[in-house]
């Protein structure tokens, strides 16, 4: 094939995304689906870009693995042109142009009595056309074998999209304030949010000043949940739509979750919830939502803080480095263990969270993490990162780092709802 081609696009690969520019000039961003690099998305757009167009497409692209530089003909061959990339000669002549559909595949035909299923199973296994593609970006050298964090990445980010038959339920807690429940209440609903497609509920369920809503996107309104306490028959009732709902939380535009808020100018007394009403809220809530999260208050005797924790799927412990916060931790599931059965199930499967502060030392955070393996199911480190320290949570603020750890924490929590 020819290195010289009537059209010609570009890419510029950064990370997970990338911007491709098509032979037309049409700029528009690339994002690679679950368990796919995303130089397979690239070379996809531009076979079907060759396609459409009826002639062979030059993809010239640039990012963290150097420049590369092929040809995708018309048909969806692909091919590396005889021409020197980087300082390397491609070997393009040796290995001749592969269909990027691979459809002269050399497996053996089934005899007719034992006919496979034109229905294709369902579950975790990437689609085939996606594998053949990526082997054939393998042979001609365009991308490298994925490398562990990059499998660990893909995992987590299937874990977090996942949907569930039924509601299931998150419980961030620690009896010591400060400790960074409400950050992480909202971290993990962004994360479903943004991974799994909405319908997920941050709950602010404290009787003490409750701060999710001050550190969260408001609505038009002042809703809170003593404004949902009254509505719940209307909103059970069989005449009730799926929007009715959003009269009393508040929507998240780029995490992509809601807010259901208490009144922390409220002195405690006045918000007090028992468990009747709990479970009202709570049966209001699983209709509306395939996951809420819950960001509980310090009072661990509190009616709404044990029936949370009786209704929970998962409990998610934050602790920082400091030793006080990690006691409290430390307590909280000794507390647990002693409760009653399901209790102690809860303390045993729990993810504890390390956030580092700013002075945090490696060391030490590698202790509390050793000290807290044996106790729980996992522990998971987010490192410092200022935007968590003060004003609006966004997962979008993040430092990168700070936005995958995140991502593990999530994956942590999901993995045995």
């Amino acid at each position: 094939m020819s290195a010289v081609t009537g059209l010609r696009a570009y890419a510029s690969v950064s990370g997970a995304t990338a911007t491709y520019i098509s032979h037309d000039g049409h700029r528009e961003s690339l994002v690679a689906a679950t368990n796919e690099d995303i130089r397979s998305a690239v070379v996809r757009r531009a076979t079907d870009e060759a396609r459409r167009a009826g002639t062979p497409l030059e993809l010239i692209t640039a990012g963290d693995r150097g420049q590369h530089h092929i040809v995708i003909s018309a048909d969806g061959g692909v091919s590396r042109p005889a021409l020197r990339v980087l300082g390397t000669t491609s070997h393009a002549d040796e290995m001749g142009s592969v269909s990027a559909d691979d459809e002269a595949s050399t497996e053996p035909t089934e005899d007719a009595s034992t006919r496979e299923s034109f229905i294709a199973p369902g579950g975790r296994t990437a689609p085939s056309r996606q594998l053949r593609l990526r082997e054939v970006l393998a042979r001609l050298g365009f991308i490298s074998s994925t490398s562990d964090a990059e499998l660990r990445r893909a995992e987590a980010v299937r874990t977090v999209s996942q949907h569930w038959a039924g509601c299931r339920s998150i419980a961030v807690v620690n009896g010591k304030g400060g400790v960074g429940k409400t950050l992480t209440t909202a971290m993990l609903a962004a994360v479903y949010g943004r991974y799994g497609g909405g319908n997920v509920l941050a709950w602010d369920n404290n009787d003490t000043r409750g701060t999710l809503g001050w550190r969260t996107e408001a609505g038009m309104y002042d809703s809170t949940i003593r404004d949902l306490l009254p509505a719940t028959d209307a909103l059970l009732s069989p005449e009730a739509s799926v929007s009715d709902i959003s009269a009393f939380v508040h929507h998240q535009s780029a995490d992509r979750y809601d807010v259901l808020r208490s009144n922390p100018e409220l002195l405690a007394v006045d918000q007090k919830i028992a468990q009747p009403e709990f479970d009202r809220l709570m049966r209001v809530v699983t209709r509306y939502y395939r996951l809420v999260i819950f960001d509980s208050g310090n009072d661990e005797s509190a009616d709404r803080w044990l029936r949370m924790v009786d209704r929970a799927s998962q409990l998610v412990i934050p602790t920082l480095t400091a030793p006080e916060s990690a006691e409290s931790a430390a307590l909280l599931l000794e507390a647990l263990r002693e409760r009653n059965e399901r209790s102690a199930d809860l303390a045993a499967n729990a993810v504890v969270v390390v956030t580092q502060s700013e002075r945090s030392r490696a060391r030490d955070v590698q202790a509390i993490k050793e000290r807290f393996t044996p106790l729980v199911r996992s522990v998971e480190i987010v490192p410092f990162d200022p935007s968590l320290k003060s004003g609006p949570l966004r997962h979008g603020s993040l430092r990168t780092q700070t936005g995958e750890a995140w991502i593990q924490v999530a994956a942590a929590a999901a993995s045995e709802l």
